[in-house]
């Protein structure tokens, strides 16, 4: 015959192993509404800048309670919306190699890569600017102009680029030319789709010198 102590120490062991199987179902959950959450912001602030958590919320199909769990206010939400952005920056130039082959070659792929998301977020980056301010967006853009820089580097060490510039100028240059191409599109005076021919013709000059 079991003893108490006996019982409640193979239930205790009992619960240990349940645990993960309660756990696990809620964290996936959890990151499809998170997921569900940063689309819908990004799909909505396309259309509408001021667009509302509530409207949001409605749009991810949650209730207003879940996005405040996880988002407790509209700074955050954009927040995350941003570092979304950047990180689907990064994996579009890990699927185009920018680390690889000739560093001509590569830099037009990366412009490619990068209009490719920043298409998509163009109202999310003016909304984040007004939000988080130029300084803290331009932080987190910190992974895509390391991932550049070195780019540059290379490109610099095989005499492809310019070595009469610093690196950092260069990078600064590209940041500028593509976030202006943004400023462009919206104004409706450069055709989206013209954008990345526009870019690559604009930065392959800057990049190489005319001496």
């Amino acid at each position: 015959m079991l003893h108490k102590l006996d019982i409640t120490v193979q239930l205790g062991r009992l619960d240990l192993l349940m645990a993960p199987a309660r756990t696990e179902p809620r964290r996936a959950d959890a990151e499809r509404n998170v997921e569900a959450i940063l689309e819908a912001a990004a799909e909505l602030l396309a259309e509408r800048p001021n667009v509302s958590m509530a409207e949001v919320a409605r749009a991810a199909g949650v209730v207003r309670a879940t996005l405040y769990t996880h988002f407790p206010s509209r700074r955050e939400l954009i927040e995350a919306a941003v570092d979304r952005a950047v990180a689907q920056a990064e994996a579009q130039m890990d699927e185009a190699a920018i680390d690889d082959g000739p560093p001509s070659q590569a830099l037009d792929r990366m412009i490619d890569a990068s209009w490719s998301v920043l298409d998509r977020h163009r109202a999310l980056a003016d909304t984040a600017r007004e939000t988080i301010g130029h300084a803290e967006l331009q932080d987190r853009h910190w992974p895509l102009m390391d991932r550049v820089r070195s780019l540059i580097e290379r490109g610099q060490t095989a005499g492809d680029f310019r070595g009469d510039l610093p690196a950092d100028w260069l990078v600064a240059t590209i940041f500028g030319l593509i976030h202006t191409a943004r400023d462009e599109a919206n104004a409706g005076r450069l055709a989206p789709e013209n954008a990345s021919a526009v870019l690559k013709s604009t930065i392959s000059a800057a990049l190489h010198s005319t001496a």
